[in-house]
Parts: C-alpha cells; sequence; structure tokens
C-alpha cells in the first residue's frame, strides 16, 4: 500500500519535472527574444537610440518575473541539498559499516530514516541495520542516486546564478533605458 504510494509521487515528480523543464526552456527562448526586441531591434529600427513603451514595459515584466522565479529556485535550491545531506549521511554510515570488523558492532550501526523527517515516527521498519544496510549501501542504485542527487543540486545553484544575473544586469539596462529616454538626460 504505502509503496504504491510512493509509485505515484514518484509519477507526479517526474511529470512536475518535465513541465517545469518546458517552461524553462520557453521562459529562456521569451528571455532571448526580449534581449533582441529591447536591444539591437530598436536601434537597427530607428538607426539611433529610442526607446517605445512597450520595450520598457516588457522589460519590467521580465524583471519581476525573473525575481519571483529567482525566489522560487533558492527554495528549490535549499529543498535540493537535503537529499544531498541525507545521502552523504547514509554514505557515511555505509563507509563505517565497512571497516567494523567484529560481528557485536555490525548489528549497531544503523540508518534512521525517521530522523530525517521522510519516514513518520511510527512507520515500520524506518530503521536499517546490519546485513540490510550493507545490502542496500552495495546496490548500484545508491550511488547512482547519490550523483543525481549532487547534479541536481548543482543544476538548481546553476539556475539561480544564472537566474540573478540575468536579473542583476535587466535592471541595469532598464535603469539605462529609462535614463536615456528622458528629455533632459544631463543630470542621472
Amino acid at each position: 500500500m504505502d509503496y504504491a504510494l510512493l509509485a505515484n509521487v514518484i509519477q507526479v515528480f517526474q511529470y512536475v519535472i518535465y513541465g517545469t523543464a518546458s517552461f524553462f526552456f520557453l521562459y529562456g527562448v521569451l528571455l532571448l527574444a526580449e534581449g533582441f526586441y529591447t536591444t539591437s531591434a530598436v536601434r537597427s529600427l530607428f538607426g539611433e537610440f529610442r526607446t517605445t513603451m512597450c520595450g520598457r514595459c516588457v522589460s519590467a515584466t521580465f524583471i519581476f518575473l525573473t525575481y519571483a522565479l529567482g525566489v522560487i529556485w533558492m527554495g528549490v535550491f535549499a529543498f535540493c541539498a537535503l537529499p544531498v545531506y541525507i545521502y552523504y549521511t547514509m554514505s557515511s554510515t555505509c563507509q563505517a559499516v565497512k571497516y567494523v570488523t567484529d560481528n557485536s558492532g555490525f548489528d549497531d550501526v544503523c540508518v534512521d530514516a525517521r530522523q530525517y523527517g521522510i519516514l513518520p515516527w511510527n512507520a515500520n521498519p524506518g530503521k536499517i541495520c546490519g546485513l540490510n544496510l550493507t545490502a542496500v549501501c552495495n546496490a548500484s542504485e545508491f550511488e547512482l542516486t547519490y550523483h543525481l542527487f549532487i547534479a541536481t543540486f548543482a543544476g538548481a545553484a546553476a539556475t539561480v546564478i544564472a537566474l540573478l544575473t540575468y536579473m542583476m544586469s535587466s535592471t541595469y539596462n532598464y535603469a539605462v533605458l529609462k535614463f536615456m529616454s528622458r528629455d533632459d538626460c544631463t543630470k542621472f
């Protein structure tokens, strides 16, 4: 029963990831079009520096959207740190299992998933010890999942940096457009 629910949750997360990737692809294309429209297209159309009200509104809209997405992705970045931490501590426990020499201490080395909030406290089994822990540690899926979580964490960090960089540069461009569109641009 619990495994069927977990499989459904994983399938929903797959579709969320597909949707997020598609959204960011389209958002990147829109940002590229916006950058073209507010810079070189206006210059080649008018032959000199000019700005349109539509260009400024589009720039302000994308600055706001990028700010909102940056805040959301900072949350995603923080959320991605949790599985990396859990797998790191589990990997450290797996390393400790390899160095236990006597059988009496072997069953004392455990990983309790309930302490991370993954499972409720009344979950049975919430704790894995001894030979079961060794089987999990030696599984190829364990290392693959660990590396995928690290890649996800790094990807979320790169996305946050890219959004912040875009937001800073487009805010500067918006300020320059606003400044240059004034009649008396000798005063800043």
